[in-house]
């Protein structure tokens, strides 16, 4: 017992010593790319580097340009939209949540503060809510049978409703992330900031 006592050590040892190898590797990479980047920039010349501030500058004018037109539209915050209103958000956004809730539905709160959240760290994408009770047509023509129900819009079309918690673990207490990755897999936000073993296997079932 003491000798395979030794061995488990030594073999977690070996294992511990290789991720630190590994990581410094991959420091020092990335430390030689920074220092050939360096030396790029150093080798330009005065006509160069001016080029190269004006693109940053026309590139850093687009990205200010397009986030204002963004927010325009209602991008970056979490609105209510009323049922007239879908259509035309529709269509001015490529990506949109719809989050069908009704005021006395507990579950629907555990949704806004997520959503709220979500609305402002993905400028790409609009979240909005409908009263599902004051919008009946709306609801119906979507099949929003349980609430709440997240209803994910591109390019003008349903492309996934989240029915209640049961994509998210089926439980209340999920993450903003969990629901950022959920959306993410859905192709509604550009990004999400972790996936969980529950994510991997709806992933599965969604690429069956």
């Amino acid at each position: 017992k003491a000798l395979e006592f030794v061995k488990l050590i030594s073999s977690s040892m070996s294992t511990v010593q290789a991720m630190e190898e590994g990581v410094v590797r991959a420091l020092s990479e990335k430390e030689d790319a920074l220092d050939e980047e360096i030396k790029r920039l150093e080798r330009l010349d005065e006509d160069e580097l001016e080029a190269l501030r004006a693109r940053r500058i026309t590139q850093l004018r687009k990205k200010a340009s397009e986030r204002c037109e963004m927010v325009s539209r209602g991008h970056g915050s979490y609105t209510e939209v009323q049922e007239k209103e879908f259509f035309e958000a529709a269509k001015r956004s490529s990506k949109m949540v719809v989050h069908f809730y009704r005021s006395a539905t507990w579950r629907c709160q555990v949704l806004d503060k997520h959503l709220s959240a979500l609305a402002v760290r993905h400028l790409e994408t609009r979240f909005v809510k409908i009263d599902a009770e004051k919008a009946q047509f709306l609801a119906e023509r979507l099949k929003i049978w349980m609430l709440p129900t997240l209803v994910l819009v591109r390019d003008g079309k349903t492309e996934h409703s989240i029915v209640g918690f049961d994509e998210l673990g089926g439980h209340d207490n999920f993450s903003a992330e969990d629901l950022e990755c959920l959306l993410h897999r859905w192709r509604i936000t550009d990004n999400c900031r972790t996936t969980t073993p529950t994510q991997d296997h709806q992933d599965d079932e969604h690429d069956d």
